[in-house]
Order: C-alpha cells, then sequence, then structure tokens
C-alpha cells in the first residue's frame, strides 16, 4: 500500500518554544500540570467532500455528471464511461451493463496514509437517458488519544495512540512536561537514544484545549478531555465496561449463515473468557496488543463477532499485507473462468508483448507460478532495506511512478522458483499480468470475479501512481467480508456452493511449497501447524501488517479472523501465536 516516506513519518522534532511565558505563577503552573491527568483525545477530519448522490444524464450524445454540487463532461468509449472533477476532487469509471451503470469512484489521496482508493459504485437507470447512485469513499481522518497520567516521581507519563496508522509507534512519546502553558511531549527515538523533546503544543487551562502540532499526519491536532464515545475507541469497550455476554451474529444480507457456539461445537465458557480478556486489556504502553474485531466460524456458520475500540461490522478494515491472499484467489478465479492466463504465462511476454532479445534467460523464464509463490528471483528482499525491490523503496521513490515497470526494471538474483523471498513487489506485478492479459482494470476485474458473487458490496481498493489497483496489500474490506477470502478456499473453493477458485487451485493455495521465514508457504498463504489436544493441526493463513488475520485449520473446519492496530509493531503477531493457540484451539471440540 502506499505509505508516506519513512524520513517523514520518523521525522517530528519540532522547534523549542523557548521559555515559558511571563506572568505565569508557578501556582498556575502546578494547577495545569494537575488538570493534565486523564485521557484526552483529538480527531481530525479530511473528508472527502465529495460524496453523496451521483447522476449521470445523457442528451443525445453528450454525457454529463453531478455531485456535490459539481459537474463534469462524462465520456463514452462504447460501454465504458469516465469523468474526472476540477481540482483531483474525485473521478468515475464505470460500464453500461443492462440498464445499469457498474463502476467505482476514485477519491483523492488521502492525508491518513497518502493513498487514493476505488470504492464500489452502482447507478440504476431512473429515468430514460438518467442514472442515478450513491458514492460512498472511505472516510480520511485522523486519531490521536494522549493518556496522561502522574508517576511516582512526580513527573507525568504519556504516551500517544492512533487507531489508523499506529503513528504513535513512531513518536514514541513517554513523558509529557508543563512549562507555564507551554507544553513538551518527551521521549527517546529508539533505544540507543537519549530522551528528546519529540513535539511541543500549548495548554489552554480555560478552553481546556492541549494544541500539538504533528507534522505530516494533518497538521495541528486540538486535545480535548476524552467524552465517553472516545474512551470507547481507546479502551477495548469504554472506561467502564459491563461483563461480556455472549451473543450470537446477527444474519444479514451477505450470504453469511450464521449459529451458535454451542452448535459449532465451541465452549461459550471458553470463548467468553477470551472476549471478556479482551475487554479487560490494558491499554498502557504504546505496545498493549490492540485488537479491533475478532470473528470465528465453524461448518461454514458464523458463530463469534466481536468489536473492540469503536470499530463494527460496517467499516472497511485495513488488510495490509493479508490481501497479498486476496490477489491469490483473484488469480485462480480468473483461472477458473478460462481468462488468457495461466500458472506457466510468461511474465515478462504478458507485460511486454514479446520478450526483448536481450533480456536476461532467467527473466524471461519468470511466471504466474513464481508470482504467486515469491520464489521470481527478482532482486527484492521486503525485510532487507538495502534491497533494490523492497517495498518502500518502491513506493517511496519517484523517478518510475509505474511500479510494474519499476519491477521489471529489478536484476535477477536467482533462477526463478530456486527460493522464495518476500517481496511485496511479486503479487502487485502480478495484477498486472491479470490486467494486460484480461484486458481489464483491475477493480472492474475484481468486482465481476470476488466482490458480486460473493455479496462483497463495501470495500476500498488503494491504487498505485498510475492509477492500477495495488496488488501487494491494503485493500480496505468489512471483516465479514474478508473473512469469506478464508472461507472459499476452506471449502475446496467455493463460496456458498458456488465456485470461486478450483479445488485444485485452493489445495496448492495452502500447500507447503516452500519456506518463507520459518515457516510454509503457498500460493501466496502461509501454512503453519499448531499443537492441538496432544496433537497437532495444519493452518492455512492471510496475515498483514498490524494485526490482520484470516486462518482457515481444515481438519477442524474451522475459520478464525483478526483484525487489529498494532502496525510495525511486533506485538502485532500476538493473535496467531498466543491467541490462537492458547485460547481459541482449546474451546473447540
Amino acid at each position: 500500500m502506499r505509505r508516506l516516506p519513512r524520513f517523514l513519518a520518523l521525522g517530528l522534532a519540532l522547534p523549542l518554544a523557548g521559555s515559558a511565558p511571563r506572568g505565569v505563577s508557578a501556582a498556575e503552573t502546578e494547577r495545569a500540570r494537575g488538570d493534565l491527568v486523564g485521557l484526552w483525545a483529538a480527531k481530525r477530519r479530511f473528508g472527502p467532500e465529495v460524496r453523496g448522490t451521483l447522476t449521470i444524464e445523457r442528451d443525445g450524445g453528450v454525457w454529463r455528471a453531478e455531485i456535490a454540487g459539481r459537474m463534469a463532461a462524462a465520456r463514452r468509449d462504447d460501454a465504458h464511461l469516465s469523468f474526472e472533477l476540477p481540482d483531483r476532487e474525485g473521478a468515475f469509471r464505470g460500464e453500461l451493463k443492462g440498464g445499469r451503470i457498474l463502476g467505482h469512484w476514485i477519491q483523492p489521496r488521502t492525508v491518513a496514509d497518502g493513498s487514493r482508493y476505488a470504492t464500489p459504485v452502482t447507478l440504476d437507470q431512473r429515468t430514460p437517458g438518467r442514472w442515478r447512485g450513491t458514492v460512498a469513499p472511505l472516510d480520511d481522518a485522523m486519531t490521536f488519544y494522549l493518556p496522561i497520567e502522574r508517576r511516582p516521581d512526580g513527573s507525568f507519563g504519556a504516551f500517544l495512540r492512533n487507531p489508523e496508522r499506529n503513528a504513535g509507534r513512531w513518536l514514541n512519546v513517554e513523558r509529557i512536561a508543563v512549562e507555564g502553558r507551554a507544553v513538551k511531549l518527551f521521549g527517546p527515538r529508539s533505544r540507543e537514544k537519549a530522551e528528546e523533546v519529540i513535539a511541543e503544543g500549548v495548554y489552554d487551562p480555560d478552553s481546556e484545549i492541549l494544541s500539538i502540532p504533528i507534522p505530516n499526519r494533518g497538521g495541528t491536532f486540538d486535545f480535548r478531555r476524552a467524552s465517553a464515545s472516545e474512551e470507547a475507541g481507546f479502551y477495548p469497550r469504554g472506561k467502564s465496561p459491563a461483563r461480556y455476554s455472549y451473543r450470537p451474529p446477527p444474519a444479514d444480507d451477505d450470504g453469511w449463515p450464521v449459529g451458535t457456539l454451542e452448535e459449532a461445537g465451541i465452549s461459550r465458557e471458553g470463548m467468553t473468557r477470551f472476549v471478556q480478556m479482551l475487554i479487560d486489556m490494558p491499554m498502557d504502553s504504546i505496545h498493549a496488543s490492540d485488537i479491533h474485531a475478532v470473528l470465528i466460524s465453524r461448518h461454514g456458520k458464523l458463530v463469534l463477532e466481536e468489536y473492540f475500540h469503536g470499530f463494527h461490522r460496517d467499516e472497511p478494515h485495513e488488510t495490509r499485507s493479508a490481501a497479498k491472499s486476496l490477489t491469490a484467489v483473484l488469480t485462480g478465479a480468473a483461472l477458473l473462468k478460462e481468462m488468457p492466463i495461466g500458472l506457466t504465462t510468461s511474465v515478462s511476454e504478458a507485460m511486454h508483448g514479446a520478450a526483448p532479445a536481450d533480456l536476461d534467460p532467467r527473466k524471461r523464464a519468470v511466471t504466474v507460478e513464481n508470482l504467486l509463490t515469491m520464489s521470481s528471483g527478482f532482486a527484492c528482499d521486503d525485510a532487507d532495506p538495502d534491497s533494490p525491490g523492497n517495498e518502500d523503496t518502491m513506493q517511496e521513490q519517484t523517478a518510475q511512478p509505474d511500479w510494474y515497470r519499476f519491477t521489471l526494471d529489478l536484476k535477477m538474483v536467482r533462477a526463478p522458483g530456486e527460493k522464495a523471498v518476500y517481496c511485496s513487489a511479486n503479487p502487485n506485478l502480478l495484477g498486472g499480468v491479470l490486467a494486460r492479459a484480461t484486458g481489464r482494470w483491475l477493480p472492474d476485474l475484481f468486482r465481476e470475479l470476488i466482490a458480486e458473487p460473493m455479496a462483497i458490496r463495501r470495500y476500498g481498493m488503494n491504487l498505485t501512481p498510475t492509477g492500477d489497483a495495488y496488488m501487494g496489500g491494503g485493500v480496505r474490506l468489512r471483516p465479514r467480508d474478508f473473512m469469506k477470502v478464508g472461507q472459499i478456499i476452506l471449502d475446496g473453493g467455493r463460496w456458498r456452493g458456488r465456485p470461486i477458485v478450483s479445488r485444485e487451485f485452493a489445495r496448492k493455495s495452502t500447500s507447503p511449497l516452500y519456506e518463507l521465514r520459518g515457516i510454509h508457504y503457498g500460493y501466496l498463504w502461509w501454512v503453519q501447524e499448531f499443537p492441538f489436544k496432544g496433537g497437532v493441526v495444519q493452518a492455512f493463513f492471510a496475515g498483514g501488517n498490524g494485526g490482520q488475520v484470516v486462518m482457515g485449520i481444515p481438519k477442524l473446519d474451522l475459520l478464525i479472523a483478526f483484525f487489529g492496530g498494532n502496525y510495525s509493531d511486533p506485538v502485532l503477531f500476538v493473535p496467531q501465536r498466543v491467541f490462537v493457540p492458547e485460547h481459541i484451539l482449546p474451546a473447540v471440540n
């Protein structure tokens, strides 16, 4: 996914404001210090402003579009329609199908993560020559929580928590100090460095507003004492939640059958203890486990669905690299539909048309299957910051906005198929092969092959600088919808009896084809064993930064999903390394 350059994410020190304002007494300073104790919260919303009803009209051969008071001329190319608003406020790409216009709205680049997103839009014909639909872009906002407590030595401990990006992990604030009305945040930038000023703001005790500029995160944030709803965002279920009482997931129109834990052979008592543990999780540091959702299905029925920290079932959530597994499913769906692509398709020929005569023979030999297994041989390793094809390097450079070309221009360091090395450019390039082979824009292909047959109606596909969907991670999906991706693999390639990928593709996806980072890897799915009642069970899972996990255990016909906010923090591994083996599996009969 598109990221802010790391030096921007880390370089947040602010110039010192100088000495405390004159005329501020020691008593007033001490009062200000005492007033700071507690939880503070700040949120900035950046839009997008353009949303709501979209109308497209045809008057003879002229097409026009209107949304949120903006108007634009639309272009028609055969059945395809598109337009772009002035000042890059948004754009639309769609296709006339059976009296409707099916398409995607492209919102402006977000402040929160620097990406543009394509979200689905369906326009129905209301009168001859007039279509209407609703544009619902992803919200662009940044939230910060600032808990402050008095330490035994009289100083004030503090840290910043940011659910959207976990920016507090990089700020690394540990202490707050008051000098008159000037407030300084202190912390070490790394373990090796001493404490220094991280940011500096102003506290107004009359209005009880603490204003702190946070560069590259949206400007100045005005912190106020947290309201009850804001406490529900910081704490798992609010500051003083009621004891947990299990309720089965509600039936919805998203295709998920629902049931109870008892029907699924899962201990209600065990799961009640587990969810209560999550509710009681102390939010006492930036490294506290931050679980946003946990869902469980068994025998094809959703039996547990719980949300925390203000998240809910209708909110598309970050998937980060877990969406690589979605790229595999999209590839398998194209294969099932017998589109012009195969496992042995040459990547260079698919992208170039005809491979250049002087092309490295190893590069000529790279296939679709090599991209699926991270065994392409390109000079690309996301774990090595010095690797030329590292994901951060690719996304932060500006010399080559075409990330497909960027990857194809990398040198080869080994023969394809020789070794698997984790490289996000591989599945993204696979998306390019899919687009070139099928002649389809990837959001349209995803909608046709995955979203529509699986009743996925709300999502956001992050786009590259050239407007292609980034298939290396970052698609936003409702938790219930992303969980379906694991269910079709668990069910041999089917969703509710409807084939999405072939049974053989599902089998290969979760087979231990390569060793990668100490565990096994299939077709963009991880494969791992877990202890279970004196034996072991094999699991496959999609995994993404922050704690995004969709895990299937075929022997138990069990599916587990976690979503979280511990981005770039080792605690993100707690769900699959601790919660699954120590809390969930022991509750399964």
